[in-house]
Formats: structure tokens, sequence, C-alpha cells
């Protein structure tokens, strides 16, 4: 199992999933408690009672203004952890506090600091491209059996579109492509590129930009180890001038795809996914389009690694991958990865 890095930053919810409805969920292994205040603050408790441990975000449990109060026995808590009400007496035990995490909302995410203490400074990396007026965006999230360190392999091994996402995002020069690899050991941070100067340009791009004919392809990823993967994606006519020098690029077109990788439990992983795109901004059509591909690429990923999984489950110790060249991307984040983790 991929260890757990503690003391960062995880995706807990989109943000528009967090509202007056108590909502559960497990990160780490801890399984926090989610809520809006009345004035739209997010508030992050752990998700269980201290007095018999029924969870907090289950019926009949409910919100009586800020306050949480457990459904089963009417223990009730405020937005800081501490129980204001016990049944039956006037005294509150002094242990009668639930855990408090930091949260911060930001890039139509709600963050949630897990690990000991405060984190300081240290802010969540940033996706921005969700929630600026200069992209339109398509997003979800699925569940997915699996150790989160296979997700992480798989989005940093991108030859596997060739053949997983044929059809969709996959041609043959993806799995062609030699690919770029470097490391930011002290920001924790892996870049893996492929720039294609000729390649087919597959139905996802095909259909959503109009494009005809071959394209300049390129992928370049930033993994913010252990939460955030973004990829920069560009592609362009074949022919079409590269970008300026000023970072202006106006003759391709740019899709960001994010990825927050969020550890449930062991064998199990929170898949929020988003596409942002700069082209076709209002058009209804090319954003059911991309939702709808994008989607079904996903589920191809998810089917897979829950396959794999099950197959790891029963190997038997000591047994023996290859890596090849295609896997220095995620090599590279397996050892970060290992060094946060201590």
């Amino acid at each position: 199992m991929t260890a757990f890095v503690r003391n960062q930053w995880y995706v807990a919810a989109y943000a528009r999933e967090v509202g007056r409805e108590p909502l559960g969920r497990t990160l780490l292994d801890e399984p926090i408690l989610l809520y809006r205040t009345e004035d739209g603050r997010p508030v992050a408790l752990s998700d269980r009672c201290v007095h018999r441990r029924y969870p907090l975000s289950q019926a009949p449990s409910r919100l009586v203004g800020d306050r949480i109060q457990c459904g089963y026995h009417g223990f009730t808590y405020g937005t800081d952890g501490a129980c204001t009400y016990v049944p039956g007496q006037q005294r509150i035990p002094r242990t009668a506090r639930l855990t408090a995490y930091p949260v911060v909302e930001q890039d139509s995410f709600v963050w949630v600091w897990i690990g000991d203490g405060e984190p300081g400074d240290l802010l969540p990396p940033r996706a921005p491209w969700l929630d600026s007026p200069e992209y339109t965006v398509v997003s979800g999230m699925e569940p997915i059996d699996c150790d989160y360190g296979l997700l992480v392999d798989n989005l940093l091994d991108l030859s596997h579109e060739t053949y997983l996402h044929g059809g969709y995002i996959g041609t043959p020069e993806v799995a062609e492509t030699p690919i770029t690899t470097t490391v930011d050991e002290e920001a924790g941070v892996v870049y893996v590129s492929r720039h294609m100067d000729d390649a087919e340009c597959p139905p996802f791009y095909a259909n959503s930009t109009g494009i005809q004919g071959r394209i300049t392809r390129w992928q370049d990823i930033e993994y913010h180890a252990p939460c955030l993967y973004l990829l920069h994606s560009r592609v362009a006519p074949v022919g079409s001038p590269p970008p300026n020098a000023d970072g202006t690029d106006p003759q391709a077109f740019h899709v960001e795809v994010v990825y927050a990788i969020t550890p449930s439990t062991g064998k199990h992983t929170y898949d929020f996914w988003a596409v942002a795109r700069d082209f076709a901004l209002d058009d209804q059509e090319v954003t059911e389009f991309l939702h709808k591909n994008n989607h079904t690429v996903v589920m191809q990923d998810v089917d897979a690694l829950n396959v794999l999984q099950k197959a790891l489950d029963t190997e038997k110790p000591g047994y023996q991958e290859l890596s090849i060249n295609i896997d220095t991307g995620g090599l590279a984040a397996r050892r970060l990865l290992a060094r946060m983790a201590q």
C-alpha cells in the first residue's frame, strides 16, 4: 500500500457539494463531516459523536443553526468542535470535543488539512482555471476501489491512452512519442512532458475544436504530490505557429485537465476530475460532448484500476514489476511520496 502523506491539504469535496445538508467523507482513514454555516463558511469536523460514535453526517443527525446535533442522543457541537449540549446534565465533559480541521475553499474545491497542528502559511496548490471566466469547465468525482498510488501511476504515464482510451483521447503517437521527466524535490513536483509534432486528432479534440486533419499535440504534466495533478494540453493544426514569446497562443486550443487525488482508505480513492477549455465557451453542445466523453474516459480508468487492485491483492509476496522508460514519471512520484510519508 502507498503510505499516506499527512500534514497536507486534500480535496474533500467540490464547493458545490457542501451546503446545509451534512456531508460525510473519509480522508486518510479519518471520517469527516462537511457543512456550511448560515453565512456560507465551510466547516470540517470529525464525523463521529464522542458519546457512542454515531456518524454526524447521517440522519437523523441535523444542523441546528450553525451547530451539528447528533441524531442518536442529541449531543450538539459548535463549528470549533466543542460540545455545547449533553442530554440529562448541565456539566459538559472536558473530552466532549470533535476534531476541527482547517478548511480552505479555493478553485471550486473544498480543501481540508489532514495532520497534526495547523498548516501555517502552507496553502493548497492552485487550479485557477476551474473558476475563471476565461474557461468553461466540466467536472465530476468517481470513487475507485484502489490504492491511490495506482491512480498516480496511471495519470503520470499517459501512454495508456493509446490502448485503454482508443476512440476517445488515445492515438498511436501518444505511446510512440518519448517523454521528458524532471523533479523539483524541494517543491514536491514531478514534471512529465510529451510533445507530438504530427499526430492523429482523436475524437475528443476533433469533435470539440472542429480541427480536420492532423495536429500538433502537447501534454505537459505537473504532479503536485500528493494531492493535485495538472495536465496542460495544447492542440493545433499541423503547421500552426508556436506560442508567442509573451506566452500568448492564439492559434491553438488549450485544455487544462485537473485531478484531485484524495486517498480515502488504503484501497479506496476519491478521483475528482475536471476539464477546463478556453474555446467554444458558450457552446452547450461542446460542453455536453466533453462531459460525456471525459466521464467515459474516467470510467475506463476506474474499471481498469479496480481490476488491477484485485489482481495485485492476489499476488504472492515479493513479486517483481518491470519498469521501462514510460514509467519515469510514475517512479519519480513513488519516490517523492515515500520521502514525504517519512
